[in-house]
């Protein structure tokens, strides 16, 4: 089989690279990396070398690149893993729904609440449409795990891609100590130990770039 490249940015600061990066792990699929660090006067350049939107993440697979983190996902849903995406058609319809909304929304969250997973702060004060996207995407995991999860702890019972996009967002919300309800609160806790996780955070913390206020 062709090797399997994924482009990554630092993995402190990189929520997109995380999320096809997670997912792969998750399908024990093997793959080598490439790391940019971002935010550089050279960075642009080197991931135009990978990627024609000069953005992070980009897969190599032979004569194939594939760009930005939901597509990543899909390509490997469909070429490697289908089991990423549930086998229900209603849970199906239902995690690509909120992997897309992911991909697109919560912009609050993300200007607000940047990633950075090796450091513990707080947030300087909740404004209403932060709260907003907080409660919106803890409803999307209530009603994920109260009609798809029972038969696992991800929110459709195994882990799929919706958990994969989401799991930037576990990041932030234990860097900046959002409290949450017990459901949420404990599938924080499923994501973050996680070994593939764990192994993510434990390279962000041997980091030695810092970005200030970077957000991807």
């Amino acid at each position: 089989m062709t090797q399997l490249t994924l482009v990554i940015g630092n993995k402190n600061y990189s929520s997109w690279s995380l999320r096809p990066w997670l997912a792969m792990k998750q399908a024990g699929l093997d793959f080598a990396e490439i790391r940019i660090p971002l935010d550089t006067p050279t960075s642009y350049q080197e991931i135009r070398r990978y990627s024609p939107s000069g953005r992070v993440p980009v897969l190599l697979h032979g004569n194939f690149r594939v760009w930005e983190s939901l597509a990543i996902c899909e390509y490997i849903a469909e070429y490697f893993a289908p089991h990423l995406w549930p086998e229900d058609k209603a849970a199906k319809a239902l995690a690509r729904s909120i992997s897309a909304e992911m991909h697109a929304g919560f912009h609050s969250l993300r200007e607000t609440m940047p990633m950075d997973c090796r450091t513990r702060l707080c947030v300087l004060g909740m404004n209403p449409h932060l709260q907003a996207d907080i409660d919106r995407i803890t409803a999307i995991w209530r009603e994920c795990r109260k009609n798809f999860g029972v038969n696992g702890n991800f929110l459709f019972g195994h882990f799929t891609i919706a958990d994969a996009m989401f799991a930037p967002v576990v990041s932030r919300f234990i860097t900046y100590d959002v409290k949450l309800d017990e459901v949420a609160q404990a599938y924080v806790e499923t994501i973050w130990a996680l070994p593939a996780m764990q192994e993510w955070v434990e390279a962000a913390n041997n980091e030695v770039e810092s970005i200030y206020y970077f957000n991807r």
